[in-house]
């Protein structure tokens, strides 16, 4: 018979909020399942809650809270939780950055700026110090390290979420570092390709109109909750719900995806763009196509 892994509540917030949440429910002589049973949410993700491994979302705390009458407690401490784990990121982007870890596919549209799981540290710290004021150094080391620690679930050799990732060619032609770390930035994600850890494909600088040219896109799926997807702007992101529009976000991603070069094709054009920053010869796709 297993025995009953005991929850270090001393390890931090997230642990304490987790082992007290097992504290009531026992209490309350509630199994996993009695607990989740009439909200949206499986027996995984609230065991997890329990072990200090995933957020609690508000509408699952508010739940909790009525079926064991704790007057509200998990409702109010959740925000401490979400706290705790957000260090390095700005607030809003809290519940992605909980959910990522779990989610069984992750979907991305990034026109602007390559996506903060694929950035390797020169790159996270130039697109971090462009858009902020002057700060300490550490505290810039602070969000690049939190940055690049959430690329590390490419890594695990477990629940490795399909990650299918849409980016425009023009983020290829964009030198924002010197050639040499442009090239190594465009090697990381060409690796991450070819070992099959993720999905990338390229959508032309003359592919005409096309599906959310209005702005960047995010969607995750889960095997034990809803769905959600999340757009951002320079200093705010909106998390979707509704399952209505999480449904037009994921139909406008599966247009662009056609959109899109074939996968096979995008890698190449990723690798042959940085062959050229490592050559230090990258002309301008734009400019050729004028002098023709």
């Amino acid at each position: 018979m297993a025995t009953r892994k005991e929850i270090d509540g001393s390890a931090g917030v997230p642990q304490f909020y987790g082992k007290e949440l097992r504290f009531k429910r026992e209490e309350a002589g509630l199994t996993l399942e009695k607990l989740v049973d009439g909200s949206f949410y499986g027996i995984t993700y609230l065991s997890e809650i329990e072990h200090g491994h995933r957020r609690m979302p508000e509408d699952l705390a508010h739940h909790v809270d009525r079926v064991l009458s704790t007057d509200g407690f998990f409702g109010r401490r959740c925000e401490d939780v979400r706290k705790a784990r957000r260090k390095g990121h700005a607030e809003y982007f809290e519940r992605v950055l909980g959910a990522e870890k779990h989610a069984e596919t992750i979907e991305q549209w990034s026109p602007n700026v390559l996506p903060g799981l694929l950035q390797t540290r020169p790159y996270a710290r130039a697109v971090h110090l462009a858009e902020r004021l002057p700060e300490l150094r550490k505290e810039t080391d602070a969000r690049v390290d939190a940055r690049l620690e959430r690329a590390q679930l490419f890594e695990r050799s477990h629940r490795v979420p399909q990650y299918w990732n849409i980016l425009s060619e023009s983020l290829l032609l964009l030198p924002i570092l010197p050639s040499q770390q442009m090239a190594e930035q465009l090697d990381h994600i060409a690796e991450l390709t070819r070992r099959g850890r993720i999905l990338t494909q390229i959508v032309p600088w003359n592919a005409g109109v096309h599906p959310l040219m209005m702005g960047n896109a995010l969607v995750l799926d889960f095997a034990d909750a809803p769905p959600f997807a999340y757009t951002e702007g320079q200093y705010h992101g909106v998390t979707v719900d509704d399952p209505g529009l999480v449904k037009q976000y994921r139909r406008s991603y599966d247009l662009l995806r056609a959109t899109a070069l074939p996968p096979e094709a995008s890698l190449a054009m990723i690798e042959k763009a940085a062959e050229q920053y490592r050559n230090d010869v990258h002309p301008n796709r734009l400019d050729q196509h004028d002098a023709a």
